[in-house]
């Protein structure tokens, strides 16, 4: 629509005539796009983007729609004639359009109070049944095309297999992710994953690059490595951290939200190739071994050009994986020559928290100081530029400036970010800013009666209504971030109201969860660790890189937190920490589950025995 319409001088005239235009940025203000888009979606029974919405001066919607042609095609009615059409009933049948407005407001407006029950382990069971099912046993992923990675279907599904003993929840994670892996959506050249799959295969991608997309799949990837040890996904992981350190991070540390899809106008130009090119600059003799491995060939598989894939190679033996690498960094360094999409690099405090989480969490479990060291200093980043004078967080920041109250998947996402750095690091100090800014957020996301948090705070711009979401879409949802964080700061600080409070955010959206339980899988992730008999408390004397945190990090245990250096800064934060001593100058850890601990033990494979005793 922006190039057929709103750069149009016919349509530009008519709308600046009789319209007041305003375009949102639905990734700075989620609050508008969410209300505006369930208006949409009650109106018209669907939504999506380009969300197009007409309000009365008072910000009142009387029409919602989402794509529009310039002129009228095919039995759908064109802008042009949309906004004849509007502008004449506005003119002569203004009343109409106002009471249908006040309608709406009404409908969206009415309460939608909590379930009044509570959720069930037949949720879990569900979801999973609903994901085995719709499984693509061929290609990976779930249903047919388009296909979107939804990273934290995965993490529930390494939950369910670890929590249940269910062999096919992993065999369904590890084919999923070797297909992406294989498939075009990844970019053999430069790294990092596109949002999605215009197909089965996993092979044409609508090539934007998000940031939060390849946050949540270096969290999967990673937390796959942990759980088999492979170390294809280890790899994996480590290169959507390297494509983001090398094009998505500014000199501050913070980290840019997107990549466009297109590049000179034509989507995909800068990705694909031609055997002459790859001939050009591999040599005839390299590019030949090249193109067989990576389906390029004359006809191509995009638009007569090709899209780099394993998908009928297969991921790669080691003895061509020396061969693929150095190939990979020619062709990277003559890609670079091209113009390259355009970057939004506005900085985005949730997203950021998303991807301070992947690196903090890759960095440990990898042992690689460098991912932690940019968790750092994004963190560091954030908590100078992103907290307002008077401490409250802010959503965004670009050119020196930030600004907009964050919401709630801000507070929900850093908080995660965070508890993930405390557990890279021990230092007291990100725990600190934890427990601060999830109080904060429940400060200003509820109300007397709330139980379920509201998406805005009570000191934004108040809209036409105030939402509450629990549906885990393209990203998990703020109140299912915030149920999980609040598990995890109840089992580490011993501060077990915090986790009554979660268990309301989770009743709160049970009936939601129960009819839809694959679009609340993270929700589940949070439920399961309230519930699950192998979720472990560990309390380490030593220090991060310590013998003992070693062995911590090495072993998958989705459902533990532990805490490690114990110092006075940390003892404020945990006061029953003091009680744990180490034993004749060892260092020592205690393993606690159901609010007992078990005697210390100073070896590392006895900490790792009796975290897998449970299970």
């Amino acid at each position: 629509m922006e190039r057929e319409s709103f750069e149009d001088l016919e349509v530009a005239q008519l709308l600046n005539k009789y319209f007041v235009c305003i375009k949102v940025d639905r990734e700075e203000r989620p609050d508008i796009d969410s209300i505006y888009m369930s208006v949409c979606q009650a109106l018209t029974g669907y939504g999506g983007w380009p969300l197009t919405v007409f309000l009365t001066p008072g910000r009142q919607p009387f029409f919602a729609g989402t794509y529009y042609p310039k002129d009228d095609s095919r039995g759908t009615m064109g802008l042009l004639s949309l906004l004849q059409a509007i502008r004449d009933a506005w003119e002569n049948n203004r009343k109409a359009l106002l009471d249908s407005a006040r309608e709406i407001i009404a409908y969206q407006s009415a309460e939608k109070g909590p379930s009044g029950g509570e959720l069930t382990r037949a949720a879990i069971q569900d979801a999973f049944s609903h994901l085995k099912y719709s499984f693509d046993s061929s290609y990976g992923g779930f249903g047919r095309a388009p296909k979107f990675p939804s990273p934290h279907n995965l993490l529930f599904l390494l939950r369910y297999w670890y929590d249940f003993k269910e062999p096919y929840a992993l065999e369904i994670v590890e084919k999923t992710l070797v297909s992406m892996k294989t498939g075009g959506i990844f970019d053999h050249i430069g790294f990092g994953f596109s949002r999605y799959s215009t197909d089965r295969k996993w092979l044409v991608p609508h090539f934007e690059k998000m940031l939060y997309d390849n946050a949540l799949l270096a969290l999967a990837y990673g937390e796959a490595f942990s759980a088999t040890g492979k170390k294809e996904y280890s790899a994996a992981a480590c290169q959507i951290l390297e494509y983001v350190l090398r094009d998505m991070t500014s000199s501050e540390g913070g980290f840019y939200s997107a990549e466009d899809a297109d590049s000179e106008g034509v989507e995909g130009k800068f990705y694909v190739w031609t055997p002459e090119e790859i001939s050009e600059v591999l040599g005839p003799s390299d590019a030949e071994e090249y193109c067989r491995l990576y389906d390029i060939t004359e006809s191509g598989n995009f638009e007569d050009k090709n899209i780099p894939n394993l998908i009928e190679t297969g991921s790669l033996t080691e003895d061509k994986l020396e061969f693929a690498e150095k190939c990979r960094i020619k062709l990277f360094n003559r890609r670079e020559n091209r113009l390259h999409p355009y970057k939004d690099d506005k900085i985005l405090t949730g997203w950021n928290g998303l991807m301070l989480a992947a690196f903090a969490y890759c960095g440990r479990i990898f042992k690689q100081s460098r991912f932690i060291s940019a968790a750092e200093k994004c963190a560091g980043f954030i908590l100078e530029k992103l907290l307002s004078p008077e401490g409250r967080l802010l959503a965004r920041y670009r050119a020196g400036e930030a600004a907009i109250n964050a919401f709630l998947e801000d507070y929900a996402f850093l908080v995660w970010g965070l508890l993930e750095l405390y557990e890279a690091t021990y230092k007291a100090e990100y725990l600190k800013y934890a427990l601060k800014l999830n109080g904060q957020m429940l400060e200003l996301f509820t109300d007397e009666n709330s139980k379920g948090l509201f998406l805005y705070g009570k000191d934004s711009e108040e809209l036409i209504t105030r939402p509450r979401e629990g549906y885990d879409g393209a990203m998990p949802s703020g109140n299912s971030a915030a149920a999980m964080n609040l598990i995890r700061l109840a089992r580490l600080t011993g501060q077990h109201e915090l986790e009554e409070r979660a268990k309301s955010i989770m009743d709160y959206f049970s009936d939601e969860v129960e009819s839809a339980p694959t679009g609340h899988s993270y929700m589940l992730c949070a439920y399961m660790y309230s519930i699950s008999e192998n979720a472990s408390e560990v309390v380490m004397t030593g220090n991060a890189g310590s013998h003992m945190s070693n062995a911590y990090n090495s072993i998958y245990s989705p459902f533990s937190i532990a805490v490690a250096n114990i110092t006075p800064e940390l003892a404020e934060l945990v006061p029953f920490i003091e009680e744990y001593k180490g034993l004749d100058n060892k260092n020592a850890a205690y393993v606690c589950r159901n609010f007992a601990c078990s005697s210390p033990v100073t070896e590392p494979s006895e900490l790792i025995s009796r975290l897998s005793s449970a299970r």
